[in-house]
């Protein structure tokens, strides 16, 4: 088992915007006052295309997939919410908050896969959950530690814990469930998303432990990252504000690993804190301004990693 994979479905935008229905408890979400619509969705297709260049560049396999132009999918750009890919061939599907983030599931993504040679043996759906209003939103919700087996899980209005529960248990998992918070205009509100607020690397971890406002849970996280051999590189709050804690990291070409973020969140972490992570992996950075003022989200929503085995 490895905790980074060198192969990655990203979703090429075609009506790119900032949701509206997202923007009600992501706070992260700007509207682009004085930009016509076309010019946002312009201007996120060419730092899409840079950005995956970059990624072929040092050896990641990236597998493109178009947006359709209907359903109405302002958001399909962050596939890394719908579904995830795991080693034993099975396949989630997970509820989604915003009713026109659901039109993002698509079927024939999985077929495409599977003609790439990719091996699914199993999907496991969650998606009636919608019904109920209970959501867990992928691996923006449940940040993976897949070598020690451990879901960590910030639960918010898209993260709940009995669904969390429930994946664990199909997918033999441990929860970690802790609550993160940031100011949003002097208010502590939930973060959204947990990878907004951490990332777990092979032997690394990058966290805004901060965000863990009851000392007991942020104990426990931190025990447990520790327990695991992981360094901790601690972020501030106003270091999440730039998205530095929406990192992946990625295997390229001779199993080199890369620690992905965007340029917006490199240029905000410190000498010191580049200089942890780069004794662990190298970094690789991408210009996603538009992507994440409209979308509330970089270059780890992008990202949907597939660990499926091959034929």
């Amino acid at each position: 088992m490895k905790q980074s994979t060198d192969t990655i479905l990203m979703i090429r935008p075609v009506s790119f915007r900032m949701n509206e229905q997202t923007a009600v408890n992501n706070y992260y979400q700007k509207v682009l006052n004085n930009t016509l619509p076309e010019t946002v969705n312009v201007k996120a297709q060419q730092e899409f295309d840079a950005f995956v260049d970059k990624l072929k560049a040092v050896g990641v396999n990236v597998v493109v997939v178009d947006d359709t132009k209907g359903p109405d999918t302002p958001d399909s750009i962050f596939p890394n919410n719908w579904v995830s890919f795991h080693i034993n061939g099975d396949v989630a599907l997970y509820p989604m908050f915003a009713e026109n983030r659901r039109g993002e599931r698509r079927e024939d993504i999985l077929v495409m896969l599977e003609d790439e040679g990719f091996i699914i043996e199993n999907i496991v759906d969650y998606t009636a959950a919608e019904i109920d209003n209970v959501f867990l939103e992928g691996t923006g919700s449940i940040v993976l530690d897949r070598v020690n087996a451990k879901a960590y899980c910030a639960l918010s209005p898209r993260a709940d814990e009995e669904l969390l529960i429930e994946f664990c248990e199909d997918f033999e998992y441990s929860p970690i469930i802790f609550e993160a918070y940031h100011n949003v205009n002097n208010e502590r509100k939930h973060i959204y998303h947990t990878n907004v607020m951490m990332c777990v690397g092979d032997t690394f971890a990058v966290i805004c432990a901060d965000c863990i406002d009851d000392k007991k849970e942020r104990k426990a996280v931190l025990s447990s990252l520790k327990e695991d051999g992981k360094e901790i590189i601690f972020l501030t709050e106003e270091q999440l504000n730039h998205f530095a804690g929406n990192m992946l990291q990625v295997t390229g070409r001779d199993n080199k690993t890369y620690l992905v973020m965007s340029n917006s969140a490199y240029g905000i972490l410190t000498k010191q804190q580049i200089e942890q992570i780069e004794k662990h992996t190298e970094i690789l950075t991408a210009n996603l301004d538009t992507i994440e003022a409209c979308g509330g989200g970089s270059a780890r929503c992008m990202m949907a990693e597939v660990f499926l085995p091959k034929q």
